[in-house]
């Protein structure tokens, strides 16, 4: 009798810590994402206040948030990169993709913010959800299910709502700032796929993964920064009139917090309650990012704005929810 107590006594305890890991868990991956949504306002306020380029954004950000990746990784987990280093070329290609849709992603991202805000870009991100379900429905040759599809219908009527503001006849969001949002959305897409499919999360961790997925982006970025001063386009001028403020928003806001530490918040996170419960603790990043606009940039959205952001949540909550992951 007993040791039948100690059992029970034993397994108490054990749910007791897996609760508070739980509890953690959620705790930081809300964290993270609501960051997210945070160096989103802060690129916005980055563009409309000191008209630095969306490239230098993205070229400052990768390098600050790789500087700190491989600064924990040289200092504590140093094994990891000789195992990186010394993997097969057909892994080094993945990472080369994995870095290359992560370069893209966050470079879309700042146009779409530069074209149109931080909420509403934050908002046409989240369509990256529908890609995913669709690639994995194209690569298993079956249809959507019922819950998937009602999730497309939502998105498209998000999109349609943001896109016209009501009005079907008019595209009232700047058609590039549309293009941007949906090339985002794609690579993103890509981005979760691509360390999926190759197993890069499973054998090398996330953080590492990360971090060197970060550093391809850090190189494309500030190859593409330099050829915009090449041909005149980099708007130095903008840069060298930036006051303590700005650099302080850029490097502290936009890199420090909303790169490195919301990534690894919430890779953090999603390893303590998994994915799917780590992807609808993700929709925090669109609420986050129009709060942020709206109080400290005094950006306006209109009802269709917010109900565009609703059936996005929606849509998330459907897709992620339905059914057994495949």
């Amino acid at each position: 009798m007993a040791k039948t107590d100690a059992q029970l006594a034993d397994g108490q305890t054990a749910n007791a810590v897996r609760r508070r890991t739980f509890l953690v868990g959620i705790a930081c991956a809300l964290a993270g994402a609501g960051l997210w949504g945070v160096s989103g306002a802060c690129a916005q306020h980055l563009f409309s206040h000191y008209g630095i380029t969306p490239m230098f954004a993205t070229a400052m950000r990768s390098l600050v948030a790789t500087l700190f990746f491989f600064g924990v990784m040289v200092t504590r987990r140093r094994y990891m990169l000789e195992l990186i280093w010394k993997s097969e070329l057909r892994v080094k290609l993945f990472f080369l993709v994995f870095g290359g849709a992560l370069f893209v992603d966050q470079f879309a991202y700042a146009m779409t913010i530069a074209f149109t805000n931080a909420g509403t870009a934050t908002v046409l991100q989240m369509l990256s959800t529908v890609f995913v379900m669709l690639f994995t429905c194209v690569m298993g040759r079956h249809l959507p299910k019922g819950n998937e599809f009602a999730g497309l219908i939502c998105a498209f009527a998000a999109t349609v709502l943001i896109a016209t503001q009501g009005n079907l006849g008019t595209l009232v969001l700047p058609a590039a700032g549309l293009f941007w949002g949906l090339l985002n959305a794609v690579c993103v897409a890509i981005y979760v796929l691509t360390p999926r499919a190759a197993g890069l999360f499973d054998r090398f961790g996330s953080f590492a993964a990360t971090g060197v997925g970060m550093l391809v982006t850090c190189v494309c970025s500030g190859i593409a920064y330099a050829i915009q001063l090449a041909m005149g386009m980099g708007a130095p001028e903008a840069v060298a009139s930036m006051d303590a403020f700005g650099w302080l928003v850029l490097i502290g806001g936009l890199a420090f917090l909303g790169t490195f530490v919301s990534f690894g918040l919430y890779l953090r996170g999603v390893a303590f309650v998994g994915s799917v419960t780590g992807s609808l603790l993700g929709a925090v990043e669109p609420i986050s990012a129009s709060v942020c606009a709206c109080v400290f940039l005094g950006t306006a959205f209109s009802g269709f704005d917010w109900a565009g952001l609703v059936l996005m949540l929606i849509m998330l909550a459907l897709v992620t929810l339905g059914g057994k992951p495949r």
